[in-house]
């Protein structure tokens, strides 16, 4: 279970202290994951007191349209691929995570807006590293659906999840 079933439900991604809170709680459940983790821990090496910073200023970036995160997401991802390649079932996992602390712990319109920008992320990152996107039947909320978004994010693309 997500470490953030037990917030308020009536909070919302609508600032800079609800994204960190919401990164946070989520890499917390990704880093412990028996699939997640030692992709993150073992092979990427993530010094997390570092990098969350980092994910929560790409978040408020998307969210909030504010400025302070550099980076190229998806070339870390394919730094990672190229050691050991991503499945189908990393991309699902991650998606089954963040589905379940998005909708444990906020609502509103920036709970949509990072539902469907990650779910996007997702199907980019997908499609660039397998050559598929992820299949997100079952785990996929309405809001991801059919909620437009405006970052997209590829290889040549600045923006992205530092997942």
């Amino acid at each position: 279970m997500s470490s953030a079933t037990q917030l308020d439900r009536e909070r919302d991604l609508d600032s800079p202290e609800e994204i960190a809170e919401m990164v946070r709680r989520f890499y917390q459940d990704v880093a412990q994951d028996d699939l997640l983790g030692p992709m993150f821990n073992d092979v990427a090496q993530v010094d997390w007191a570092e990098h969350l910073p980092k994910l929560a200023a790409f978040w408020c970036r998307a969210l909030l349209g504010m400025p302070g995160y550099q980076g190229n997401p998806f070339r870390s991802h394919a730094l990672v691929h190229a050691q050991v390649p991503f499945t189908p079932e990393h991309f699902q996992r991650w998606l089954e995570l963040f589905t379940e602390t998005i909708e444990g712990g906020w609502q509103g319109p920036g709970r949509d807006r990072a539902l469907a920008l990650a779910y996007n992320v997702a199907r980019v990152h997908s499609n660039q590293l397998l050559g598929a996107p992820v299949d997100t039947s079952g785990i996929e909320p309405s809001t991801a659906a059919s909620e437009p978004v405006a970052a997209t994010i590829g290889p040549s693309s600045s923006a992205g999840t530092n997942r």
